[in-house]
C-alpha cells in the first residue's frame, strides 16, 4: 500500500522559510508538491522526474522554492524561502510510477498517489 506522509508545515511571517518533508513508502519515477488555498483549486508547485533529478517549478515559486529528493531515505523535500501570504494553503505530496516531464510534473491529474497534506500559513 502506497503511503505518502507530509510534515513540516506551520505558521510563519512573510519573508520567512519552511521546509516540507514527504516520507514515501517506495521510490517513484515522478514526485511533486501541490497546494490548495482556501476556496481555490489544487495547483501544482514543483515536481521532479526522479531518475535524472529533473525539476519543474511554476513561475510563482521559481527562485524561492527548491524541490529535492533523498532517494535512499525515500524522502521528498520542498524548501520554501521568502514566503508570502499567497503561499498559504495545504501542501500535498504526490507520486506517480510513470515518468513525467515538464508541465506534467505540476498537473494533478497525472499523479495517482497523494498524501494527506500539511498546512502552511503565511501572515503579512
Amino acid at each position: 500500500q502506497v503511503q505518502l506522509v507530509e510534515s513540516g508545515g506551520g505558521s510563519v511571517q512573510a519573508g520567512g522559510s519552511l521546509r516540507l518533508s514527504c516520507a514515501s513508502s517506495e521510490n517513484f519515477y515522478s514526485m511533486g508538491w501541490f497546494r490548495q488555498a482556501p476556496g481555490l483549486e489544487r495547483e501544482g508547485v514543483a515536481g521532479m522526474y526522479t531518475p535524472l533529478r529533473e525539476r519543474y517549478y511554476v513561475d510563482s515559486v521559481k527562485d524561492r522554492f527548491t524541490i529535492t529528493l533523498d532517494n535512499a531515505e525515500k524522502m521528498l523535500f520542498l524548501q520554501m524561502n521568502n514566503l508570502n501570504p499567497e503561499d498559504t494553503g495545504i501542501y500535498y505530496c504526490a507520486a506517480a510510477r510513470t515518468p513525467l516531464y515538464g508541465t506534467d510534473l505540476v498537473s494533478h491529474d497525472r499523479f495517482p498517489y497523494w498524501g494527506q497534506g500539511t498546512r502552511v500559513t503565511v501572515s503579512s
